[in-house]
């Protein structure tokens, strides 16, 4: 598990004024936290921690050497500035199921046998207890042809007991249909006349 360090921040600072100095601003809330701590992070070490963690993701947050188990809730991308504005963390409590999110990631597509992969869900959305949480989901599309589809209720995530799935468990995760090509059937027939 991967661990970043905040600070406390003062509100007196404009977020904005933190940002122009390289720093992230957010919040840290929880069951076991009264209000909310207001935080500041190096923007350098955000963005290295949003390589491989994400939001759904749980990391360790040391906030001026207090740990805390932590769930990444949301994070505020500026699109313009293309650098991360705000992320916000849930402080989990082992005993108290927490929402999160598990983005589908699709394992074997140069292996489906036949058709075009059309995948249909970047995640899914559950609830479950800290010791339960996965950030991703992989689904295997080895050997799958035309016609196969793989629903929400046929991952792995659906069947453990710890976990409660919020997404519609009917929803189609990825499907293979058959490829259609572009030039309809009586242009091909007057294309082979042509060439005859």
């Amino acid at each position: 598990m991967n661990t970043l360090k905040a600070e406390k921040r003062s509100m007196d600072v404009k977020a904005k004024k933190l940002r122009r100095e390289g720093f992230v601003t957010g919040n840290l809330f929880g069951k076991a936290i009264e209000g909310s701590i207001p935080l500041k992070m190096d923007r350098f070490e955000v963005e290295r921690l949003l390589k491989t963690d994400h939001k759904g993701s749980q990391i360790m947050l040391n906030v001026e050497g207090q740990d805390y188990d932590v769930l990444i809730k949301e994070v505020d991308y500026n699109a313009m500035k293309r650098c991360v504005d705000e992320i916000d963390f849930q402080a989990l409590v082992s005993t108290e199921k927490v929402h999160s999110t598990a983005a589908v990631q699709i394992e074997n597509r140069e292996k489906v046998l036949e058709g075009a992969l059309q995948e249909c869900l970047e995640e899914i959305e559950y609830k479950a207890l800290p010791a339960a949480l996965v950030d991703h989901v992989t689904v295997d599309v080895a050997g799958m042809k035309v016609g196969d589809v793989i629903r929400v209720k046929d991952l792995e995530i659906s069947k453990n007991p710890d976990v409660d799935i919020h997404t519609d468990p009917e929803a189609i995760v990825v499907m293979v249909d058959a490829i259609r090509n572009s030039i309809p059937e009586d242009e091909e027939a007057d294309e082979e006349a042509a060439e005859e």
